[in-house]
């Protein structure tokens, strides 16, 4: 049987969106007040969904404690209450934006989960905005 489980979690974080590369004038022009020097933040809402098929010796895809465990360390522990352009290695290469944060947590994720499972991570930087990884 082939199903999915889910599971949501919640992180705060500041972040500056900026292109190094382009002029002040330019990232004013392309990221607004999202340029801000000073950074600003989100309240970030995260669904993690994991599908694939059921154990028929446990019952389970997986067990829901390894998937909150998982979440915490990948994803609230190193992003939550942080800067994420000073704090979060990942983005001294990628600029911030909910794509690229999204993308991350799903690399952080992947990483640890069998490779069986199917993985996709859906992001809300508000609650009318967001994004999620892979796509359709």
């Amino acid at each position: 049987m082939r199903i999915a489980v889910f599971r949501k979690a919640h992180f705060n974080a500041a972040h500056r969106l900026h292109n190094p590369a382009w002029s002040d004038e330019k990232n004013q022009a392309v990221f607004g007040l999202c340029n801000n020097a000073n950074y600003h933040g989100h309240n970030y809402e995260l669904e993690v969904k994991v599908a694939g098929e059921v154990d028929p010796e446990t019952g389970y895809l997986m067990d829901m404690k390894v998937l909150k465990d998982l979440i915490y360390e990948e994803v609230e522990l190193p992003f939550d209450h942080k800067n994420l352009n000073l704090d979060v290695p990942e983005f001294q290469h990628f600029n911030p934006t909910a794509e690229h944060i999204c993308y991350i947590i799903w690399q952080r994720l992947r990483n640890r989960l069998d490779p069986h499972l199917d993985l996709m991570v859906r992001l809300y930087e508000t609650p009318r905005n967001f994004v999620e990884y892979p796509a359709l």
